[in-house]
């Protein structure tokens, strides 16, 4: 079955860890020099498990008074280097290891590709392209400048406040630069990505900003509590726009008994409060099962990997050694009683109905 990975910050293990992607995901290990996060994908990786696109994200943030994790002092730098994960993208696919999808016709064909074809290991990979948390956006109006270099979904914040709004492990609402940027992104057709956001900024976007929006990584509160995942009324919002939600791979949002205080992400070592072992691809299920539940449908449900992002393996759930092994969700799925093409949307097919109709039209 073809699989759509709503969220892969690529860009990070390619540029900021010093991988080359390109290579199997022994040689990426093998020649990795970050100890504690082994890596679990790679382009040839993706290939082999029919992972045929992604939302890869590029994340780049200004370091200021309350800041979670590590940023960088001034604009020149968070936009320069937010330029450089961009660029990573773009020459990967002159390298015809992926391929930028800007409008929904090229994505469709590239799903059509990848689902008729027997073997996958010479296709490009998908490459929606995603900024997560605005601050590389230096003013409202550039906006425009992103979505002309290929850009089609961002989200205002990540961890701690941004230049736009408040994330997770703080609190607060819009900060006043969001509003001018929210009718812009409107307006040219950027998609909006919820994931991330503190409540009360989430209340004031879904008021302010009238386009598509999804949450390409995020679970559900009435499973996990804690303030980085989505209460039912959050969830019903973004269902009732039309939107998808994917499923995070973090053991951090899966472990159901334990609530991590994420105003202070870097000072955790997860096996001090749970064993790999025990966060399971089922406890992932739960939160697909959740959303399919409240929506009453299928249609909204996702993965929302967030490969490689939340530390390798390490931060996987015990059965994914690489991104292939998402597939092992099908049959946890399957003895849940969901029926095939319900399966099928899940996994893949979500996503693409969703970019295929909010990502632009060929004139």
């Amino acid at each position: 079955m073809l699989i759509f990975d709503g969220d892969y910050p690529m860009a990070y293990g390619g540029v900021e860890l010093n991988r080359d992607l390109t290579l199997s995901l022994a040689k990426v290990r093998a020649a990795d020099d970050n100890p504690g996060n082994i890596a679990f994908a790679c382009l040839p990786e993706m290939r082999r498990g029919r992972v045929a696109a992604a939302l890869m994200k590029f994340t780049v943030r200004r370091k200021r008074e309350h800041s979670i994790l590590p940023g960088l002092r001034g604009t020149a730098a968070v936009h320069g280097a937010a330029r450089g994960q961009l660029a990573y993208y773009h020459v990967l696919e002159e390298e015809g290891e992926g391929v930028v999808l800007t409008d929904g016709e090229s994505l469709a064909k590239h799903i059509d590709s990848w689902d008729k074809a027997d073997v996958t290991e010479g296709l490009p990979v998908g490459f929606v392209l995603g900024m997560e948390g605005a601050d590389p956006i230096l003013s409202p109006g550039q906006v425009h400048e992103w979505f002309e270099m290929g850009v089609r979904v961002v989200s205002l914040t990540h961890y701690g406040p941004s230049t736009y709004a408040h994330g997770t492990g703080s609190e607060g609402g819009l900060l006043p630069p969001a509003k001018d940027l929210l009718r812009e992104m409107s307006a040219c057709g950027m998609l909006l990505d919820l994931t991330h956001i503190s409540d009360e900024s989430f209340f004031e976007a879904v008021d302010l900003y009238d386009g598509p929006v999804l949450a390409s990584h995020q679970n559900c509160r009435a499973v996990v509590p804690g303030q980085r995942q989505f209460s039912d009324e959050q969830l019903r919002i973004v269902i009732e726009r039309d939107g998808v939600i994917g499923a995070s791979m973090d053991t951090w949002m899966l472990c159901p008994w334990y609530t991590l205080d994420w105003s202070n992400t870097g000072g955790y070592n997860r096996r001090d409060y749970y064993r790999r072992e025990d966060i399971t691809l089922s406890h992932v299920a739960d939160h697909i099962d959740h959303v399919c539940q409240l929506a009453g449908t299928a249609d909204h449900a996702a993965i929302g990997g967030d490969t490689d992002g939340q530390g390798g393996i390490e931060g996987a759930p015990s059965e994914v050694d690489s991104i292939a092994d998402y597939q092992l969700v099908v049959p946890i799925l399957e003895g849940r009683g969901y029926a095939r093409d319900d399966i099928e949307k899940i996994m893949y097919g979500n996503w693409v109905r969703f970019y295929t109709e909010h990502l632009p039209k060929n004139d």
